[in-house]
């Protein structure tokens, strides 16, 4: 796993935990700032990084990108674009 790869996974897992607190934080946690910071370190990926990270994380689908990287990959469903 590169390093950015890594960024990338601590944020989709810092965004997970986000997700799941929700309902009792007080105040809500800023997911616009792990977005935007998702989307910086997706830009960041070189062109031959692996192309379904770089699907994954053009469609926004954050908990696919967080299986692939944790090598979970096979737990994903196939969504509306087709595409594993």
């Amino acid at each position: 796993m590169t390093t950015i790869e890594k960024s990338i996974l601590d944020s989709l897992i810092e965004l997970d935990n986000a997700v799941k607190a929700m309902a009792r934080a007080n105040p809500k946690p800023d997911l616009q700032a792990i977005f935007a910071r998702l989307e910086d370190l997706g830009r960041q990926l070189p062109p031959d990084a692996d192309p379904n990270l770089k699907h994954y994380l053009h469609r926004k689908s954050y908990e696919k990108a967080r299986l692939f990287l944790q090598g979970r990959d096979a737990e994903n469903a196939a969504g509306n674009c087709r595409h594993v």
